[in-house]
């Protein structure tokens, strides 16, 4: 198989220095504020994101080691597939988060909603873009009827 090299584009900083007590998805991180340094070499590449309130992150879990391909994930206590859930262990430690993009100056991207550990390597930014992005869906596998307290859930210690 081929191997993959990815090479952080910038830093993400968020209050979030643990990962115990964060939010487990942007939902749940109204109003928490980060921000990001991009790499200053990649300033032009910033040309008109200030157009679009909400941008896609895409980063590295920095902090997770190995996985499992069972895991329990934060919404429920049944072992699921890693592929069917959004746990920070992973084959390959990626994960995204959609937040607001609140205004840019120079190489730094003043973010909210902001569910991310602080210092994250970030690998990419893309505009969110509803029309691309939002989709009906007919089921949501098992997390139907757990998600109606979702913003009231913190990550715990399960993904050490």
């Amino acid at each position: 198989m081929m191997s993959i090299t990815l090479k952080p584009i910038g830093i993400i900083y968020t209050p979030f220095k643990t990962k115990s007590g964060m939010p487990i998805q942007a939902s749940g991180a109204l109003g928490i504020k980060g921000h990001i340094v991009l790499n200053e070499e990649l300033l032009p590449g910033l040309k008109d994101l200030d157009g679009f309130s909400h941008i896609i992150l895409i980063y590295y879990f920095h902090k997770s080691t190995g996985y499992e391909l069972l895991t329990r994930p934060f919404l429920d206590n049944t072992p699921r597939g890693v592929f069917a859930t959004r746990a920070p262990k992973r084959p390959n430690a990626i994960g995204f988060s959609v937040v607001r993009n609140i205004k840019i100056e120079k190489n730094v991207i003043y973010v909210e909603n902001v569910d991310i550990l602080d210092e994250t390597p970030l690998l990419d930014i893309k505009p969110y873009i509803p029309d691309f992005d939002i989709h009906t869906t007919e089921k949501i596998g098992w997390l139907k009827n757990k998600t109606d307290d979702l913003n009231n859930i913190k990550s715990d210690r399960r993904f050490k």
